[in-house]
């Protein structure tokens, strides 16, 4: 197994159906309890891999993807094909409170932030999904692009917090 990718790499299905969208929707709305079940037994000063970020920077960077993450939706939701700001997600997290802070305070800003997105994204009518946007990285995406690959990132961030306990 590629400990870089423990869920497997990130690929984004264009033909998305009704019911792959709704688990995707489950995800985020359930991620909060998968990301505590993982934190209870990861070791938050281990790294999940040489070279690899902390079980600790594992969690800051959840955080501060996801807060990033909703934004990318709201502006989607309200704007005409707007360009989403990306940021260095290596250097946030060499940042002092990304490597030293207690990680149950970035634990508590996703279960907010994911009940919130979660309420968003279920109101969503089915014609909102092909809504778009531009990544200076990623190119032209849509919100079902940003459902799935933020479904898909906790997923894959849990699964690097379950390396750092083994």
């Amino acid at each position: 197994m590629d400990r870089r990718y423990p869920i497997g790499k990130f690929t984004f299905d264009p033909k998305t159906s009704a019911e792959k969208r709704r688990a995707a929707i489950a995800a985020i709305g359930a991620f909060p309890d998968e990301l505590k079940a993982a934190a209870r037994t990861a070791k938050f000063a281990s790294p999940y891999r040489e070279g690899g970020w902390t079980g600790r920077q594992v969690v800051h960077h959840l955080a501060d993807s996801h807060i990033n993450a909703f934004v990318r939706f709201r502006l989607a939701l309200t704007e005409e094909n707007p360009t989403v700001k990306p940021y260095d997600e290596t250097r946030w997290a060499e940042l002092e409170d990304s490597r030293t802070a207690d990680p149950a305070w970035s634990v508590e800003i996703l279960d907010g932030l994911h009940r919130r997105w979660h309420a968003l994204l279920v109101s969503l009518p089915d014609g909102d999904w092909s809504r778009p946007a531009n990544h200076p990285e990623h190119g032209p995406i849509s919100l079902d692009w940003l459902l799935q690959m933020y479904s898909w990132h906790g997923k894959h961030h849990v699964g690097h917090l379950k390396l750092t306990a083994s």
